[in-house]
């Protein structure tokens, strides 16, 4: 088994491992809204700095700069068209002018499942393309997907977390079983998914390598600006979240300037 092959499958279970600890750490620790804040903020600048130092120019050297924009907006479509299924193709945000008409289809045809359910099951679907991602920047340069693997276990953590006290909100009785269920389903969907993007896209051309990176950064990045970063706000406590966000974020220039 070559050294390549190994970086992919310890990245990949270090990443389906974070899962389930962080909605261990939410259940068992009850960790407080400052605490959420700063690591759900710091997930959503470690992701921020991988597309922006990482990802994206990686993407650009590989493919060029409109193949790079293509698959970007292809990522982010996917993931978008999939937030909006689970959803009923109706969204809107708490203050929008919308909300109260949504609110009202919602109770008329209810999102498919539970907020936790919606939230795990549209988690466990990113991860495929996230898991793609990691596999996809092995095949031309194992520390790219070093980087991204961090992030997406960082990411994944405070997924976990999420999910963990968001189940507590709903059933406490069954809160901890539900939340190994939900976060244990996430974590196979990135190992599978990574292991697949390294066997059957190893050795393709550089461009369409490129795009598809591209388009996993298209994905993560529509996850880390719709679910992490308005949680994270959510939480905030004298601006905690944006001062995680960024020590994520340099965090991450840092590495990139290192490696």
């Amino acid at each position: 088994m070559n050294n390549d092959l190994l970086i992919i499958l310890g990245i990949a279970a270090a990443a389906a491992v974070a899962s389930p600890l962080g909605g261990l750490v939410a259940i068992s620790l009850r960790p407080s809204s400052l605490v959420l804040s700063i690591a759900v903020g710091f997930a959503a600048g470690v992701l921020t700095g991988t597309f922006a130092f990482e990802m994206m120019p990686t993407s650009m050297e590989l493919a060029g700069l409109p193949l790079a924009v293509a698959g970007f907006l292809l990522g982010l479509g996917l993931v978008y068209i999939l937030d909006l299924y689970v959803n009923r193709w109706k969204m809107a945000g708490p203050e929008a002018d919308q909300k109260a008409e949504v609110d009202r289809l919602h109770r008329r045809r209810r999102p498919r499942g539970s907020n936790v359910a919606v939230l795990a099951g549209g988690t466990s679907a990113e991860e495929l393309i996230e898991g793609m991602t990691i596999g996809v920047g092995a095949t031309f340069e194992p520390k790219v997907a070093l980087i991204v693997g961090l992030a997406i276990c960082i990411d994944n953590f405070s997924e976990g977390m999420s999910i963990g006290e968001l189940t507590l909100d709903e059933e406490r009785k069954n809160a901890k079983r539900r939340t190994l269920g939900w976060t244990s389903l996430i974590g196979p969907s990135l190992f599978v998914s990574a292991v697949a993007g390294w066997f059957l896209l190893k050795g393709l051309a550089q461009p369409v390598t490129g795009f598809l990176f591209a388009t996993g950064a298209g994905g993560m990045f529509y996850l880390t600006v719709t679910d992490l970063v308005p949680e994270a706000e959510s939480h905030q406590f004298q601006q905690s979240s944006a001062i995680a966000n960024a020590a994520g974020f340099l965090l991450v220039m840092v590495l990139a300037q290192m490696s």
